[in-house]
């Protein structure tokens, strides 16, 4: 039976009310709502901790805008667009030579810089002097935040004790805050732990140094392995995909996973979810 057909007979017998109709026209078109988290599961939640490179922030669209300004001021032109996902594309792989003992520990920005000075011959940016390149590796401390991010994250705060759980080292956090305005109670960083995400030390230091057990914080993150690692050892988890995070060409997976204690579009619809 086709929706509208279902909806004029419903309406006919006027035997149901507007929540019974709603629920079965869901039921004949094939979908259902998002569940909604549990209240008793939530309750004793007091801190949130955020993944902030693409969940908090716009690196891409950032690092791009940056691009086409440098390239307005030294007349290199260069697709920035290609720049910037071979950038982040190099992140995963130099974390990992420090997870696995290659590297001694190593701050994000020296990261960063190592994968930036492998892409400047590639580029075509030999022409900058020390102090440009410098200023350009520094990009990660002005990125950007998504629209709903400060006015989400406002609400949250109203609630919850609000720290970044960043692989980003702390002056870099500290400096992006400043420039985006981000809300935070407190900037935790894997720095803390001298470890990177998905180890549980950060997770785990980031809990201790609140001083909460892990599950009285939730991990909020666009990234769902970063969520399932935190859930592991306790966290609650709240999912928020960005699905604009590679940019529009590139499809990923977004879709809500039942295994999180809440799925959200955005932070206002998770404040929206958590009742605030």
């Amino acid at each position: 039976m086709t929706t509208s057909i279902l909806v004029s007979s419903l309406r006919s017998r006027g035997t149901l009310t507007a929540i019974a109709l709603v629920g079965l026209i869901v039921a004949a078109s094939g979908s259902s709502p998002r569940a909604q988290p549990d209240p008793g599961r939530l309750a004793m939640v007091k801190a949130m901790t955020f993944d902030v490179f693409g969940t908090v922030v716009d690196w891409r669209s950032s690092i791009i805008r940056e691009g086409e300004q440098l390239t307005v001021r030294t007349g290199i032109e260069v697709d920035w667009p290609r720049f910037a996902d071979a950038w982040r594309a190099g992140y995963g792989p130099a974390m990992r030579r420090v997870r696995s003992g290659e590297l001694p520990w190593t701050r994000i920005d020296d990261l960063h810089r190592m994968i930036l000075d492998g892409l400047i011959p590639e580029f075509g940016l030999t022409a900058l002097d020390e102090a440009a390149r410098d200023d350009l590796n520094r990009v990660w401390h002005r990125l950007s935040p998504w629209p709903d991010t400060v006015s989400g994250l406002t609400r949250l705060r109203t609630r919850y004790v609000l720290a970044s759980l960043s692989n980003g080292n702390v002056a870099l956090l500290v400096n992006m805050a400043k420039h985006s305005g981000l809300p935070w109670d407190a900037v935790l960083s894997a720095e803390l732990a001298h470890q990177y995400k998905p180890d549980p030390e950060v997770y785990l230091t980031a809990a201790d140094l609140l001083g909460l057990e892990p599950e009285q914080v939730m991990m909020v993150a666009a990234h769902k392995g970063d969520l399932r690692a935190a859930a592991a050892l306790g966290f609650k988890t709240a999912y928020v995909p960005r699905p604009l995070e590679y940019g529009p060409d590139r499809e990923i997976d977004t879709t809500p996973d039942p295994s999180f204690d809440v799925n959200a579009t955005d932070f206002n619809d998770l404040a929206d979810r958590l009742g605030l």
